[in-house]
C-alpha cells in the first residue's frame, strides 16, 4: 500500500472551513437549493493559553492564533436531519499519517478458532440452503438481528486484499441470497447489505465477510426515514431530492459523475471521509426483473475503496447498500436511487472509539475536510476540474 501525507489546503483552496464564503459565491439558483437543504451556523471559539503551552501549540497547530480563536461550522441537513460539526482548526490539519498496519500480517493467517476458514463444516446454512459465488459463500448468521440474516464469507482471510472481480462477486452473491430468501419467504422484501471491515468498524472476526438481511413490513429505519424525507421534498418542491443533493455537491466541487454514477463526498458525513455513490434512479420493474445492480455502481464503489486504502490509509471502514425493496410494495419508492455509502472508521491501532455521545445523541464531529477528500478522489479517478 502506498502511503501519502496530506498537506493542509492553502487559504486560496476550497475547504469546509470556508463553506460560508463558497456558498455566498454560488449562482443564485444553486444558493437557493443549498439553503433549502442545509442550515449553516458559524460560531467562534475563543480561549486563553498559558505560556507553558505555547511552544507545544505552535508546533502542533502552526500558530497560537489558530488555537486562540477557532471557527466552528455546524451544518444540518434540513430534509434528513443529518448534522455534522466541523472545527476550522481541525479541518485544516493534515490527515492522519498512517504507518503500515502492525497487525496486517495476521490477516493472511487462518486461525483455528475462525469458523469462516471452513464455512461448510463450521458455519450453519439457511433453511433454504447456501448461495455460492466464485469467491465467497453464504452462511446463516448464528446471532441474528433479523429472521433472514446471513453472512457472505470471503474465500480470502484478509479483508483488505480484494480484486474488482472479487468485490463484484461479494455484492452479486448477496443479492442472489436476497432473492433466494424472498422465494422462501415472499413477505420478506426489504434488503440490506453491509460490510463492517475489521474491529474498528464493528466486526467480531477479522476474516473478510459481509452481512445481508431481508426484512418484513417496512424498510430499516434510516432507509425508510430517507425515503420519507425525499418524498416530502418532492411534494414540496416538485423535484427529486437526490438530484438536488447531488447538484449542490457538484456545484461546490464535492461531487462528480463517473460513467453513470454520481459520487459525492458528503457535506454532512456521519464520520470521517464519508463517500456516497448513487446510481441513476432505476426502473424498479426492470431492476427486479434483472435481479442485478448496475455494473458501473459496483466498479465505482471498488474504485472509491481502493482510493481510500491506497491514498488515504483507510483500513477499517463501513459500507452500506441502500436500495428499494426487491419486490412490489405499497409505498412509493419512485426516484429513490440505489446507493452505496462508505465511511472511514479510523486507524487500526487507535484505542479510543471514534463515536461518542455527540454522534449517538447530538451531531457528528468530523475532522476530515470533504473538500480535501474529493480532491484526492478526483486525482485517483483522473477527474479534472
Amino acid at each position: 500500500m502506498r502511503l501519502q501525507d496530506f498537506q493542509s489546503p492553502s487559504p486560496a483552496e476550497d475547504s469546509i472551513s470556508n463553506l460560508d464564503v463558497l456558498v455566498a459565491g454560488l449562482p443564485a439558483d444553486d444558493r437557493e437549493i443549498f439553503h433549502r437543504i442545509y442550515s449553516m451556523s458559524v460560531s467562534r471559539g475563543r480561549l486563553k493559553t498559558p505560556a507553558s503551552m505555547q511552544d507545544w501549540l505552535e508546533e502542533q497547530f502552526g500558530s497560537l492564533d489558530a488555537v486562540s480563536e477557532q471557527k466552528v461550522l455546524r451544518l444540518t441537513n434540513l430534509i434528513t436531519l443529518e448534522g455534522t460539526i466541523f472545527n476550522s482548526m481541525r479541518a485544516s490539519r493534515p490527515f492522519h499519517r498512517h504507518r503500515p498496519y502492525e497487525v496486517e500480517a495476521d490477516f493472511d493467517s487462518p486461525s483455528r478458532s475462525d469458523p469462516f476458514c471452513s464455512p461448510l463444516t463450521d458455519t450453519p446454512e439457511d433453511f433454504f440452503g447456501r448461495v455460492e459465488g466464485k469467491y465467497c459463500i453464504t452462511a446463516s448468521n448464528v446471532a441474528k438481528f433479523e429472521g433472514l440474516h446471513a453472512v457472505i464469507v470471503f474465500q480470502k482471510h484478509n479483508p483488505l486484499r480484494f480484486t474488482l472481480e472479487e468485490f463484484v462477486d461479494y455484492i452479486d452473491t448477496g443479492l442472489r441470497w436476497a432473492y433466494r430468501a424472498h422465494e422462501a419467504d415472499p413477505s420478506a422484501k426489504y434488503y440490506f447489505c453491509m460490510w463492517n471491515c475489521l474491529w474498528r468498524a464493528g466486526a467480531t472476526l477479522a476474516h473478510g465477510h459481509m452481512q445481508v438481511t431481508l426484512g418484513h413490513d417496512i424498510h430499516y429505519a434510516k432507509i425508510e426515514g430517507l425515503r420519507r424525507a425525499a418524498l416530502l421534498y418532492r411534494n414540496q418542491y416538485q423535484t427529486n431530492y437526490f438530484d438536488s443533493l447531488y447538484q449542490i455537491h457538484h456545484s461546490l466541487g464535492c461531487g462528480f459523475d463517473r460513467q453513470g454514477v454520481r459520487i459525492m463526498v458528503s457535506l454532512t458525513p456521519i464520520k470521517e471521509k464519508e463517500v456516497i455513490l448513487m446510481s441513476d434512479s432505476p426502473d424498479l420493474s426492470g431492476f427486479r426483473r434483472n435481479r442485478n445492480l448496475d455494473s458501473s455502481l459496483k466498479e465505482r464503489a471498488y474504485e472509491v475503496l481502493q482510493c481510500l486504502q491506497e491514498e488515504m490509509g483507510v483500513a477499517s471502514f463501513n459500507l452500506a447498500l441502500y436500495m428499494p425493496p426487491i419486490a412490489e410494495v405499497e409505498e412509493d419508492w419512485n426516484g429513490f436511487p440505489i446507493q452505496i455509502r462508505i465511511v472511514d472508521r479510523g486507524w487500526l491501532t487507535e484505542a479510543p472509539s471514534d463515536i461518542g455521545a455527540m454522534e449517538l445523541y447530538s451531531s457528528s464531529v468530523v475532522a476530515s475536510d470533504p473538500f480535501e477528500v474529493i480532491r484526492v478522489l478526483k486525482r485517483f479517478c483522473g477527474i479534472t476540474g
